[in-house]
């Protein structure tokens, strides 16, 4: 009995990957990074930052932490207005209506995660954020945090995501994952372990 709907963030609630792209295009660009869709989606998207700096330029530490501070103060300039997914409110006023909880799980650090909520006028009820508990996506571990939090098991939840990163996090805990084709084809998200892809969460109106 399904008892839960558990929500990525970027990508997902709002298709706020443009802008996280371009907040990346403009930090890395003096560093001699040039930053297109395809480098977006194959070594930026549903990675932590600390990942990301690490791998495309080997920073750890303060100089790490200043150019991620950087990045995540533009993205929060340029993320004004934001628009929630089609669908997204219609979705959760189903949930309500049926008893569901729901909840957001991300990778996206706190000041972001709070903003992107605000504009969107969200209030979720559980929010696990990835830095604090320990592991982010891919890893399960965010994933089996919130149900373990919501007193459910693994079938009891589905779980929505756009990155290949964030489906096998929940995948992996377990979870009926469904994918929005907001960054990602859909053959790298259904070989991730997706159910299946979803344009708009009118779409997953009759999975409730």
């Amino acid at each position: 009995m399904l008892k839960a709907l558990l929500f990525d963030l970027d990508g997902t609630l709002a298709d706020t990957d443009p802008l996280h792209r371009l907040a990346w295009q403009e930090v890395l660009a003096p560093l001699g990074l040039r930053v297109d869709e395809a480098f977006y989606r194959k070594r930026i998207s549903g990675r932590l930052n600390p990942e990301i700096v690490r791998d495309l330029l080997g920073l750890e530490g303060e100089a790490a932490w200043r150019l991620i501070e950087a990045k995540e103060a533009r993205f929060r300039e340029l993320a004004q207005g934001l628009k929630p997914t089609p669908g997204l409110h219609e979705l959760l006023e189903k949930a309500e209506a049926k008893g569901l909880a729901w909840g957001v799980v991300t990778n996206a650090p706190r000041a972001n995660a709070h903003h992107v909520l605000r504009a969107l006028g969200l209030h979720p009820p559980l929010l696990v954020l990835a830095e604090e508990v320990g592991r982010g996506k891919p890893d399960p571990l965010p994933y089996r945090v919130a149900l373990e939090r919501l007193g459910i098991g693994p079938e009891e939840a589905l779980a929505f995501e756009d990155s290949p990163s964030g489906v096998r996090s929940a995948v992996g805990a377990g979870i009926p994952t469904y994918a929005l084709l907001t960054g990602h084809e859909e053959k790298t998200l259904l070989e991730a372990g997706a159910k299946g892809v979803l344009r708009h969460f009118h779409q997953a109106l009759d999975l409730l």
